[in-house]
């Protein structure tokens, strides 16, 4: 984990552009995929809120800075307590043990990071 303040708006940002040059050579595929995220997380019985703390557990336990930063961004956006987010990352450890603990940690600094305002 980087100690640097804007490492996940960063990582985000260099991801996005990344698959950008994808994106261009596979609109199908990028757009199908999208369109997908987009249908699972939306409200339904389960709020937006509700979903993205669902993904943001796998995202740890499978120890993907990159999803890490992009559902702690969303959920920064939609008014997540830092209560709501310790007990993710409580289950998220129960399920997932020691390497889940370890990334829990990169969740709450990206938690801290989105929370305050970007760097100037």
């Amino acid at each position: 984990m980087s100690d640097r303040a804007d490492h996940f708006r960063e990582l985000t940002q260099s991801v996005s552009a990344g698959l950008a040059t994808w994106r261009a050579s596979t609109p199908d595929v990028m757009k199908n995929f999208h369109d997908l995220g987009r249908s699972a997380t939306s409200d339904g019985v389960l709020d937006r809120k509700t979903k993205e703390l669902i993904a943001l557990a796998p995202s740890v336990a499978s120890r993907c800075d990159p999803y890490i930063g992009f559902h702690m961004q969303t959920l920064v956006k939609l008014g997540v307590t830092r209560q709501e987010i310790d007990e993710t990352l409580g289950v998220t450890t129960c399920m997932g043990g020691g390497p889940s603990l370890m990334y829990a940690a990169n969740a709450i600094a990206a938690f801290n990071e989105f929370s305050r305002a970007p760097a100037a």
